[in-house]
């Protein structure tokens, strides 16, 4: 299967660079997979969508500011903002890390990537805030660029990141994040922290529609993935099934997969909120034997057509870059051609591209 199958054109000015005002006000195509009929509705429509006993799976992972702004040993200390490529202080040594993963438990040692990536050595030290406030070290580097660095120990390091940090808006937003970013790029469940990305489908809901989904019996659960470096990794491959995704740390509670495990015994439909959510509840349910059960780890499944599904049928997602896994993922549950199709007519229709765009749903 090749990585060009999934390709499609989209006009540059589809892809939203601003969130809307109101979360339930984007737009939302409804995508039948039995028959392929679309419908176009607005997101504050979605709870008319879920049926009655329906388990809706949320991810509840938190973004944090994981976009450092910061300069190499040797440049002068001074304020530090956003980089400009073409400016002589990025030359001279100003430096742009993005943290995707921790390495472990220890809050100092984490996997980025870097800008400028050439310039940036092993044993090289950094510093990031006004006053150098955090420093790192350079340890190793990755088969495409990405470093390792270990950064010294701090009283608290997150909440030194929180302050210095910025939001890590994906590339395809041509601006820098601004204030109104730290609260519009996160969902309104969000709780663990741990994401270099917003599980974007959760972007639209609002109490309101929450309540809404309440008021017709539907059942909700939470997990979590913290979202890392294989949101921002292209495939590299011309084969599909030649790609490895990146690990993400993901995790289920015993009440999450108690809900869960008692939905598919009584049949009842398993609705997932977003990429995140089918990857997990996927990977949970082949790493033990077709059952949830409470527990955490490592996620790495990459879901392409032809993947039999265990426990999701149907969900909610926003639109995908072409040839991206994500939109492999979702082609999987609802038909390549269909979905292909689906993106045509939603171009046609210019709804919105990407994080804060429109959004689909397939059932």
């Amino acid at each position: 299967m090749l990585v060009s199958d999934f390709d499609y054109d989209l006009p540059e000015e589809l892809i939203a660079q601003q969130p809307l005002a109101d979360r339930a006000g984007s737009r939302l195509l409804h995508l039948s997979k039995d028959s392929g009929a679309l419908e176009d509705l607005q997101f504050r429509d979605f709870p008319g969508l879920l049926q009655p006993g329906d388990l809706v799976v949320f991810n509840n992972t938190r973004v944090f500011p994981a976009r450092l702004y910061g300069r190499r040993a040797g440049l002068k200390s001074q304020a530090i903002s956003p980089l400009n490529p073409a400016s002589r202080d990025f030359l001279r040594g100003r430096i742009e890390v993005l943290l995707t993963r921790q390495v472990s438990r220890d809050p100092n040692e984490w996997e980025c990537l870097v800008r400028p990536g050439r310039k940036i050595g092993v044993g090289e030290h950094l510093f990031f805030g006004e006053h150098g406030e955090l420093r790192a070290e350079v340890l190793a580097r990755g088969k495409f660029g990405e470093r390792r660095i270990r950064f010294d120990p701090a009283n608290d390091f997150f909440e030194l990141v929180e302050r210095i940090g910025h939001i890590p808006l994906p590339p395809y937003i041509a601006r820098a994040d601004d204030p109104e970013d730290r609260e519009r790029y996160q969902t309104v469940y969000a709780r663990e922290r741990g994401s270099v990305a917003a599980p974007t489908a959760g972007l639209h809901f609002t109490p309101e529609v929450l309540s809404r989904m309440r008021d017709r019996h539907v059942e909700t659960a939470e997990v979590t993935l913290h979202v890392g470096l294989g949101t921002f990794q292209p495939v590299r491959t011309e084969r599909v099934e030649d790609h490895q995704l990146h690990s993400e740390a993901y995790s289920i509670s015993a009440e999450a997969a108690a809900k869960i495990q008692k939905a598919r015994r009584e049949q009842r439909r398993v609705v997932a909120i977003g990429t995140t959510t089918v990857r997990t509840l996927e990977y949970a349910a082949r790493k033990s034997g077709g059952e949830i059960l409470a527990g955490s780890g490592e996620a790495n499944l990459f879901i392409y057509p032809g993947f039999q599904f265990q426990v999701v049928q149907a969900l909610l997602t926003n639109f995908h870059l072409p040839q991206s896994t994500l939109l492999m993922l979702v082609c999987a549950l609802a038909g390549k051609e269909a979905v292909l199709s689906s993106y045509r007519y939603a171009v046609s229709e210019r709804y919105r591209f990407y994080s804060y765009g429109d959004c689909m749903f397939a059932d």
